[in-house]
């Protein structure tokens, strides 16, 4: 192996990292809130009662962002449909973000812009995914293709 494949290996496990590392995060954050849903529900509802969102959009909401969590934590980790789960994780963090402007709570906003970065560098390099299940079927499919 020479230099250059080393250092494309390097970036790929470093990327490879970052991933499940992302996955890891989201995943824990929609496992810990899905046995508590109820309670989730109410505070969202009762946090947004000062603004125009109405309380049936922010409860579906509530419902809705722990199993995007988890489902956007599962296939990061696995890394398969990486593409898309990048872009409904980015997707979850600006909605997140506008909720957070709704209710100027910058801090959190902030937070939220700091993973919407690591869901566009991830994005950003979708190139360097080899160390998963995507990068398998991909290679399988290309072989069928061959033959």
């Amino acid at each position: 192996m020479n230099t250059s494949d080393s250092k494309q290996k390097t970036i790929e496990l470093a990327y490879l990292i970052l991933r499940l590392t992302m996955g890891a995060n989201m995943f824990v954050h929609g496992i810990v809130r899905i046995p508590k849903l109820d309670s989730f529900n109410i505070w969202m509802v009762e946090y947004f009662q000062d603004t125009f969102l109405p309380d049936f959009l922010v409860s579906l909401l509530a419902y809705s962002i722990p199993f995007v969590e988890l489902a956007v934590g599962i296939f990061l980790i696995v890394g398969l449909f990486t593409r898309q789960a990048l872009l409904i994780g980015a997707l979850l963090m600006a909605i997140l973000v506008f909720g957070s402007c709704l209710k100027e709570n910058w801090e959190w906003a902030a937070f939220q812009m700091i993973y919407a970065l690591f869901f566009f560098t991830l994005s950003y390099l979708i190139e360097l995914n080899k160390f998963s299940i995507d990068s398998i079927r991909c290679k399988s499919s290309a072989n069928k293709d061959e033959k």
